[in-house]
């Protein structure tokens, strides 16, 4: 096949959907298709070779375009794609793709839906970022039915959605989007693995021997990472955050007690969750949550808010607990709980390793090319689903009675 990945964020931006894009490239890589990624430009001179010269950069065998961006105001490694559907309708029309996948689309992937549907190219849009609950946090509720409504628009006009949880496929369901399946995320099993604890990193970050609660992701608004000062007296125990962003330094003043690592990747991520006794995730608006299912692989129990992703990953006094979303005191309380039980906590983390063995990376891209294959021949997805975890069938199509503004 001939697939357009058109990404809303990309290299060198690492976040969820990069990391989910690069998983999906090496998979279609190895499978042989041929790939172009659309994606915002990194500077100015990038910019300009996009528009003059063409893709230069090749990532795991995929072409990538950049189009002119601008960074996000207060968050610099963020850049917001510029220009109009024209640009993206040239670019897709010279490609010909047989499917385009839009990752996460608000800005671009709304000009892309646009250009693929004027173009009658069948597309696949990756529901993984609920952007319109962000704009509380950000102190603009005003602006959230407007992102709601732009949501709405690009899954209607999209061939189908894919959806990380329940919650999610719920969530859009009930905003009247037709046409949504499932689609999880993959864990390396063999990167994130309990094997990687070190007990050179642990002492390094809590040299006073102390059992280390951990978190990883960035450091932005809309995680909450604040609400970990619930845990800032937790006896015998240090609170470490692996990760960076927007908020570092007022968090840095909020948890003075806390050490900071930065951003961590590839060998040193994986030690650093392996060496975690306890994982946290505060976030109320996580539409899946990758950390915790590789906390999970690495043999660390989980407590995390109860809404959104988690619901699907964290199985109640098993692998770990779920939290009412602003219940700190409840949180504390389930921190507490393992971390004061050696036996509970290893029981829950042998469950939680064991709970996500079967959800490899290549068996859910697989699962990928099923949807693209779906869409462009018109066909439903084979059955039987293979039995990587629980995905819900296809929905059907129904009316609507909401209009999509071109």
């Amino acid at each position: 096949m001939r697939i357009a990945i058109v990404a809303e964020s990309f290299l060198p931006l690492m976040n969820g959907v990069t990391h989910s894009i690069l998983r999906v490239l090496e998979h279609l890589e190895d499978q042989g298709h041929d790939v172009l990624v659309i994606a915002p430009s990194t500077h100015a001179v990038a910019d300009a070779v996009a528009e003059f010269v063409g893709p230069v950069e090749v990532v795991h065998g995929a072409k990538v375009h950049r189009v002119p961006a601008v960074p996000l105001a207060g968050y610099t490694n963020v850049r917001v794609a510029m220009g109009g559907v024209y640009r993206v309708k040239r670019i897709l029309a010279d490609y010909a793709p047989d499917v385009v996948h839009l990752a996460s689309p608000f800005i671009l992937g709304w000009r892309a839906v646009q250009a693929a549907h004027q173009l009658r190219i069948p597309t696949i849009a990756i529901y993984q970022t609920e952007v319109p609950s962000y704009a509380a946090r950000y102190g603009v509720p005003f602006l959230e039915n407007w992102a709601w409504n732009r949501v709405e628009n690009i899954h209607l006009l999209a061939t189908r959605t894919l959806v990380p949880s329940t919650f999610a496929l719920n969530q859009l369901r009930g905003r009247g989007i037709p046409r949504v399946a499932m689609w999880r995320r993959g864990v390396d099993t063999a990167r994130f693995s309990p094997e990687k604890r070190d007990a050179g990193w642990r002492a390094s970050v809590a040299p006073g021997g102390e059992r280390i609660i951990g978190y990883v992701g960035r450091l932005a608004i809309e995680k909450q990472v604040e609400d970990l000062a619930a845990l800032a007296t937790v006896p015998n125990s240090k609170l470490v955050i692996v990760g960076d962003g927007p908020q570092r330094a007022a968090l840095h003043e909020a948890l003075p007690r806390a050490v900071f690592t930065g951003f961590l990747g590839g060998e040193e991520l994986a030690k650093a969750v392996a060496s975690f006794d306890l994982f946290v995730h505060p976030g109320e608006f996580e539409t899946f949550c990758q950390t915790i299912q590789e906390a999970m692989a690495s043999g660390v129990p989980v407590v995390a808010t109860g809404r959104g992703g988690p619901l699907d990953l964290v199985e109640n006094s098993r692998t770990g607990w779920l939290y009412q979303p602003g219940d700190l005191a409840g949180f504390r309380a389930h921190v507490m709980d393992l971390m004061g039980d050696d036996a509970k906590r290893r029981a829950f983390a042998t469950a939680a390793h064991a709970s996500v063995q079967d959800r490899t990376w290549p068996a859910l891209c697989a699962l990928l090319v099923e949807q693209y294959l779906s869409v462009i021949t018109g066909e439903p997805v084979p059955e039987p689903v293979r039995p990587v975890a629980p995905v819900r069938p296809v929905v059907e199509p129904v009316e609507t009675k909401r209009g999509v503004s071109l």
